[in-house]
């Protein structure tokens, strides 16, 4: 019997979910047994043109990591999509825009601007900006084109399924190829981990007061945190309450608060919005210039709430103000 055929491909992120994939250890193993990876040009010699030869629906899964920032990203994921039978976003950036995303605050002119004028390492004298199609001697030169907004994966194709995490840890990975191998996947347009709230599976959440109440935020470099009490009720900037389970809590058990990498729960159309309504939910004030105070403790609240999904969110990013002048 023919093993599924496999493919992995990066888009715009930080190469994290691959190397997710070799964090499987010795599991990787067992997947590599199981399948045939036709396709994973970040650790193998593949080329796009091994691709473009495969029949249409020739690869059984295809596990596509990060955002659609430049042409290429969304050619690559159109001709993946055209092959494979089953897509998979894997990781925040595939499913939400993730940290890629927070570019969508800004322009691509303002960008452009930074990155080749005014960087203070940057000598740019003739003042050269990358151009999808430049002349030069030898003939056409073509670049990738440099998108105005970072996209998810599911709006520019279409995904069957989705995989959280800022990487998906090796235990969800793993589940999810051994759903695909005994075809045992939920409906169509599920995330692959748990619907629970991350509070469920940490450790100090028994020690949650009953009605939990703060008077202000903490950063992390200011506190030492008791690992064995809940890191919001001191203080600590925690998403776990609205955070989907699924991560083991690694991050919690090692001090550090969630910042929501998995992702909303389902049924939630904004994740940075029920974050945000969340936390002012159990600020202990009803004092105008006190709850100023408190929040103004956070000192990026569109990065704090918007970390991993402002593509996919109602704001999408900067909105234009127009005037009618």
């Amino acid at each position: 019997m023919a093993k599924p055929k496999v493919a992995f491909y990066w888009c715009s992120s930080c190469g994290g979910c691959e190397e997710a994939v070799v964090d499987l250890a010795e599991g990787i193993l067992q997947v590599v047994e199981a399948v045939d990876i036709v396709f994973w040009p970040v650790a193998l010699d593949f080329k796009r043109r091994d691709v473009e030869a495969m029949p249409d629906g020739a690869i059984d899964v295809c596990f596509i990591n990060g955002a659609i920032r430049m042409s290429e990203q969304e050619a690559m994921a159109n001709l993946l999509r055209r092959k494979s039978k089953l897509v998979i976003a894997y990781g925040s950036c595939a499913w939400m825009g993730g940290i890629p995303g927070l570019a969508n605050l800004t322009s691509k002119k303002a960008i452009f601007d930074y990155v080749y004028h005014q960087a203070p390492t940057i000598s740019n004298g003739s003042a050269v900006e990358p151009l999808p199609r430049t002349d030069v001697p030898e003939g056409e030169l073509e670049l990738p084109e440099f998108y105005e907004k970072v996209k998810t994966l599911d709006q520019s194709i279409e995904v069957d399924y989705y995989l959280p995490g800022c990487p998906p840890t090796p235990k969800i990975t793993l589940e999810a190829v051994e759903a695909i191998l005994k075809g045992a996947l939920p409906e169509k347009g599920s995330v692959l981990a748990g619907d629970r709230a991350l509070c469920h599976e940490c450790k100090a959440n028994a020690s949650k007061p009953e009605k939990l109440l703060i008077k202000e935020f903490k950063r992390i470099q200011e506190v030492i945190p008791d690992l064995s009490k809940c890191l919001l009720a001191q203080g600590l900037l925690c998403l776990g309450p609205v955070t989907r389970g699924g991560c083991e809590a690694r991050c919690l058990k090692a001090g550090m608060p969630c910042t929501g990498c998995f992702g909303p729960l389902e049924k939630v159309h904004d994740y940075g919005a029920k974050a945000l309504s969340a936390l002012a939910s159990i600020v202990d004030s009803r004092d105008e210039a006190e709850l100023a105070r408190i929040f103004d403790a956070i000192p990026d609240p569109a990065g704090t709430f918007y970390r991993y999904s402002l593509p996919a969110s109602l704001l999408g990013g900067r909105r234009q103000v127009t005037s009618d002048k």
